[in-house]
């Protein structure tokens, strides 16, 4: 009784790839179900109309440029 172990070994290497195989193929079903099924009893809400923001004013930029400087003079004199 000689045993074929490279013949044996393809046997298992067929079958471990049919049985992944097989196994991927009903995932991917399952989740296309599963989004139907989401889609189905959870829709998705309609996102609010995204209104236009007020433009800034050149007045706070300048009194945020002035802030900005004030701090940076503040930290060269404790510094010095």
């Amino acid at each position: 009784m000689e045993i074929d172990l490279v013949g044996e070994s393809l046997k298992f290497m067929v079958l471990g790839m049919i049985v992944v195989f097989v196994f991927l193929a009903v995932l991917v079903q399952l989740m296309k179900l599963q989004a139907k099924l989401i889609e189905k009893y959870f829709p998705e809400k309609e996102p609010a109309p995204v209104t236009a923001k007020p433009a800034v004013s050149v007045v706070d930029d300048k009194s945020k440029m002035a802030a900005i400087i004030a701090a940076i003079t503040e930290l060269k004199k404790t510094k010095s």
